[in-house]
């Protein structure tokens, strides 16, 4: 999950593993896999900073943790 600003300033939680797409135009818009559209004050790349933390995290704990 990673945090994104609306354009409003309220803070939304999307699970980045639905992101289909992100395009800047020029206000960046995320859309997801079930085709619902944010409209977010974040720049791609730091979407993609975003999502690289996040995934990098798990990786982190799951290193940690036997299966």
């Amino acid at each position: 999950m990673i945090k994104l600003t609306r354009l409003n300033g309220s803070t939304i939680v999307l699970n980045c593993d639905l992101i289909e797409s992100v395009e800047e135009t020029p206000d960046t818009v995320v859309t997801t896999t079930s085709g619902k559209k944010f409209v977010v004050e974040e720049t791609i790349e730091q979407i993609v900073d975003k999502v690289v933390q996040y995934k990098g995290k798990i990786l982190f704990v799951s290193k940690d943790k036997p299966v």
